[in-house]
């Protein structure tokens, strides 16, 4: 039997394209042209409009962030907690699942690499993003909770692609803005929750594991070779991924709830212990930080210094990245807590950067200053390591290590969630399942690396995801404005008590 289509011309060329599109050349010049659309994202445009937003809901919500700081501390450990209401979680477990996807490799790569690129007034910057942000993610998880969607089996979806296409009085626009968000939260979270955190527990078994990178590994194909660690590394990463996001909300919210308590102390411990042991340099250190925020810096003297503007750009990106205020994702975690009370809810989802910028970026900063590390030659979490490193009489590596392992398994269930409530809100209830499976199988493909692409593409969708959440909170912010002024009434009032408190 002859097949004439095979001696045509387009025949050979469909043949053809899987070879060139494989090439090194293609692939080369795909990563250029991903690499300038991502910086121009994440520009000085993206940073405006994250900067700004936070700003504006921080005056239009009169400082909210510092008025109810004792009021949302209150409310996480219970006192405002009633079991009856419609939701998933407690406030605390909600804090813990969104803390669990914002407190990861951020912390530890993304204020060294801020350090290492824009000086260390990059700090004092991520300070100010963390402040405003506190408003920012304050009315968004408000508005989740009040546009959220309760199932009949009293479970709840919520997140910026709900209270956008609800909230939103122009429907049509609400819905475009609502299905863009969810669109680009799914592709997000293959790349920054999944694939790029896998690779990242894979970093951290190197600093701990040197040795096992001899072990070899086989060839998939030239130029690119996968070792037996990081394939084992991936499986067993699915699976321990798979029992718990399997499992819904309820099993992420439990884990989360011991892991994120337990990392945070044991890294920030292990930071305390290193300020101690150089108690006389934090001054300087905070010196640095204050000094380099207005004015250019110079790594060791150097003639070709580092910029304000770069302090100002490097450490607002980074900041962001870490406590990812404004990019709409802790929302959908916030959305599932136990509560009928909106802003409630939203007091206790502003202590998400507090924490995450405000103490634990700071402590691994000051760690970096303290030791002169950032005089050195390294950079992201090799940076962190050579601190640690340099602070633990030679053992800090080690720290590190783990809590990058740590960090990175617990964004991966945390962001796991934000992506199947994405992926309902597109497809429906069916896709959940399917979504998780393939989410599961990701995890792996990530920790034997080579997808610089596909990371590129989701941190792309990560800074888009951002544009119509920040749209939204601008157009509804008088919403947040008047749910927040009616429940300070109510507080002051003595509306609300603990479920055992006598009236």
């Amino acid at each position: 039997m002859q097949f004439p289509m095979i001696g045509k011309p387009w025949f050979a060329k469909c043949i053809r394209a899987p070879y060139l599109i494989a090439s090194e050349d293609f692939m080369e010049r795909l990563n250029e042209l991903l690499g300038a659309v991502d910086s121009f994202v994440w520009g000085w445009s993206m940073i405006a409009l994250l900067v700004g937003t936070g700003l504006f809901l921080t005056f239009r919500l009169l400082f909210v962030q510092v008025r109810h700081l004792g009021h949302a501390i209150a409310c996480v450990f219970g006192k405002y907690d009633q079991p009856e209401e419609s939701g998933d979680i407690s406030h605390f477990k909600a804090l813990a699942t969104a803390l669990s996807a914002t407190i990861g490799t951020g912390n530890i790569a993304g204020v060294a690499t801020a350090i290492a690129t824009g000086g260390p007034g990059a700090v004092f910057w991520m300070w100010i993003t963390a402040l405003v942000g506190m408003a920012t993610k304050f009315a968004s998880c408000t508005l989740a909770v009040k546009y959220r969607k309760i199932h009949t089996d009293g479970s709840a979806s919520g997140g910026p692609m709900y209270f956008l296409s609800l909230g939103l009085k122009n429907k049509k626009l609400g819905a475009f803005l609502g299905a863009s968000f969810a669109l680009f939260g799914i592709v997000a979270s293959f790349g920054i929750g999944n694939m790029v955190q896998a690779n990242s527990v894979v970093g951290g078994l190197e600093y701990l594991l040197p040795e096992a990178l001899q072990a070899g590994g086989f060839s998939l194909w030239d130029g690119f070779t996968v070792s037996w660690m990081s394939l084992a590394t991936g499986l067993i990463l699915s699976f321990l991924t798979g029992i718990v996001i399997l499992g819904g909300i309820k099993r992420i919210a439990n884990v989360a709830g011991v892991i994120v308590p337990f990392m945070c102390s044991f890294y920030v411990i292990g930071a305390v212990v290193i300020l101690i042991l150089n108690v006389s340099a934090i001054p300087e250190a905070f010196g640095l930080i204050f000094k380099y925020a207005f004015t250019p810096y110079a790594a060791g003297g150097g003639a070709l210094g580092v910029a304000v503007s770069q302090a100002i750009r490097f450490g607002v990106a980074r900041g962001v990245f870490s406590n990812e205020s404004g990019l709409g994702s802790a929302p959908i975690a916030h959305a599932a807590a136990k509560t009928s009370e909106p802003v409630r809810e939203g007091t206790v989802a502003m202590l998400g950067p507090f924490i995450d910028t405000l103490i634990v970026c700071t402590m691994t900063a000051l760690v970096i200053l303290v030791t002169g590390a950032h005089l050195s030659n390294f950079d992201g979490s090799a940076l962190t390591a050579h601190a640690f490193e340099k602070g633990l009489f030679g053992y800090g590596h080690y720290l590190v290590g783990f809590g990058i392992m740590f960090f990175a398994y617990s964004t991966l269930i945390a962001w796991s969630y934000y992506g199947d409530r994405c992926a309902e809100y597109l497809f429906g209830e069916k896709a959940i399942p399917v979504y998780r499976w393939i989410y599961v199988a990701c995890i792996t493909i990530g920790a034997v690396g080579g997808l610089k692409v596909i990371w590129t593409l989701a941190d792309i969708s990560n800074a888009l995801m951002a544009i119509p959440n920040l749209i939204g909170l601008l157009l509804l912010s008088g919403v947040v404005a008047d749910e927040t002024k009616r429940y300070c009434q109510r507080l002051k009032n003595g509306e609300f008590r603990n479920p055992g408190e006598k009236k």
